[in-house]
Order: C-alpha cells, then sequence, then structure tokens
C-alpha cells in the first residue's frame, strides 16, 4: 500500500510538450511502472500529436475521458499555470501536482478559492512531486536514490527532501512514499495533511517531517501528531543554523512578529514529542536509533 499514487495511477501531463515537461516525463515515464502510468498530455494547440508513444488531447476533460486518468502533473509556465490547476480541478481529477515555481500570490489566491467544495487534492505549486518507490514516481524527483521500504517523507524543501531520501537509503531503510509539499506561501495539502495519510497507512512504520521557517503549519502539524500520531516522527526544519554555519531554507520565507522561526518551530516540536534534529546531515541516523530502539 502508499499513499496518493501507486504502480495503477493513471496520470496526464499538463505541459508535456514543452522542454520542461518533456524531460520529466520521459524520466518518470522510464521509472519502475512509468510506462503504463502516463497516458495523456494536453495542450489545446497541439492536440492529436504523439510524444513519446503519449496521446495529446485539446483539455484535461478530453484526456480523462478518453485514458480514465485521475491524476494530473502540471509543468505549465507561472503566467498560465494556475489556469492549469483550475482546468483539472474542473474536471473533477482526484490529485494535481504543481511543479511550477513562480506562480503569482494573486492567482493562487483566486485557484484556492475556487477549489472550496472541490474533490480535488492539490500539491505544490513549487514542489518537486511525489513517488512511491519502485512503483511510479510523478514529479522531478530522481528515481535513483529511492528504495522501497516503509519510511514516510514529507517535505516542504525539494532539496532536504532528497537528502532525507538519500540518507535513509544509504542507512537501508527504505521508503513507504515521498511527498514534497512545496513552499510557497499559497499551497494545497500541508504537513498535517500528508502525516494523516502515512499514520493510517499500514505499510508505513515511521515518519520524516521536514519544514521551513515562516507561517505555522509545522506547529499545527506538531500538536496534531502529539494526540494522534500512533507512529515516530523524526523532524527537521530548514532556515536553522547547522554545525557548519551553512543555513537552509527558501530565501522567500518569512518570519513575522517573532513567530515561524526554526528555534521557535523545532521547541514546539520537541514539546511534541517529535524526535528533532538541528542538523540535516543527521535525519537518517536519528530515524535509525528510533528505530533500533
Amino acid at each position: 500500500m502508499s499513499i496518493l499514487i501507486n504502480k495503477n495511477s493513471k496520470v496526464i501531463t499538463q505541459g508535456m510538450t514543452g522542454k520542461v515537461g518533456q524531460f520529466h516525463t520521459q524520466q518518470s515515464k522510464a521509472y519502475a511502472n512509468g510506462v503504463n502510468c502516463f497516458v495523456a498530455g494536453v495542450n489545446p494547440k497541439k492536440a492529436g500529436e504523439v510524444f513519446e508513444d503519449i496521446p495529446v488531447y485539446a483539455s484535461v476533460r478530453d484526456a480523462k475521458q478518453a485514458t480514465g486518468a485521475t491524476v494530473s502533473v502540471i509543468y505549465v509556465p507561472p503566467s498560465g499555470a494556475a489556469a492549469a490547476i483550475d482546468e483539472a480541478v474542473e474536471a473533477e481529477l482526484d490529485l494535481v501536482i504543481c511543479i511550477t515555481e513562480g506562480i503569482p500570490v494573486h492567482d493562487m489566491l483566486r485557484t484556492r478559492y475556487k477549489m472550496q467544495g472541490k474533490k480535488t487534492l492539490l500539491i505544490g505549486p513549487n514542489c518537486p512531486g511525489l513517488i512511491t518507490p519502485d512503483e511510479i514516481k510523478i514529479g522531478i524527483m530522481p528515481g535513483h536514490i529511492h528504495r522501497k521500504g516503509r519510511i514516510g517523507v514529507v517535505s516542504r524543501s525539494g532539496t532536504l527532501t532528497y537528502e532525507a531520501v538519500g540518507q535513509l537509503s544509504a542507512l537501508g531503510m527504505g521508503q513507504s512514499s515521498c511527498v514534497g509539499i512545496g513552499g510557497d506561501p499559497i499551497n494545497g495539502l500541508k504537513h498535517i495533511d500528508v502525516m494523516r495519510l502515512f499514520n493510517d497507512d499500514p505499510d508505513t512504520d515511521a515518519v520524516i517531517m521536514v519544514g521551513e521557517i515562516g507561517g505555522s503549519d509545522e506547529e499545527a502539524c506538531a500538536r496534531w501528531i502529539k494526540d494522534n500520531m500512533k507512529k515516530p516522527v523524526v523532524g527537521f526544519i530548514a532556515g536553522v543554523t547547522a554545525p557548519e554555519g551553512k543555513r537552509m531554507g527558501h530565501a522567500g520565507a518569512i518570519i513575522s512578529g517573532g513567530q515561524g522561526g526554526a528555534n521557535e518551530k523545532l521547541a514546539v516540536m520537541e514539546e511534541c514529542g517529535i524526535h528533532i534534529t538541528r542538523n540535516p546531515a543527521e535525519m537518517g541516523r536519528v530515524m535509525q536509533r528510533i528505530l533500533k530502539t
């Protein structure tokens, strides 16, 4: 079992005929069961064409009707990406993953408002995507560093998603699912949403949770974990100064009114029973130590 996607998922690529969309569709199709999972592309100007044996349709609705797809991944440029999300939501897909970075905040505010009451779940924007190792990857994650296992990963930072996975794999700990939720202020699924899924997943034994400075999503998730989580969680906040003096985190992450800082977030997480580390190089080792005990 996995969360959100598996080897039977049918995926539409919005923006597949662009340079970025082409490259990452090729990479995803070549990973595990991708050849069976990626079934359609969307470009209203190139409907009827074929790329890598994948047919291109004029709209998401047309692609869904023709292929039965329930998931979409978006590589559309920032100016049109929010509209691409809207189209997927109106087509009533189950899940949309928006990789695009730099979408105007006002566009995302309108899109999130339109999504109210709709069935579609959104991951991103400005995210690396998600992967169920040895089954399917959707997005820009490097597939070769993942291995099948029982540790979940959820992260706001794309780079630290890969770092956590790389450490786990090097220590012999595979992953059940890995989800990069993105670092934009207006986005879809939060830490708490993904943590609920991992908590209910019988094939996930523990979770690494990577947050960032700014906002209060990590604190809200930590309090939920304290009251509900049945599995151990290792936590790190990008933005804390590591021992070698480097500071990790998105440049756009904003601390306001003395809240949202790395130390404040880590303090709440620790109070709620999360096994924190202030060194991103230690996430895997902390998980290994917890599982041994």
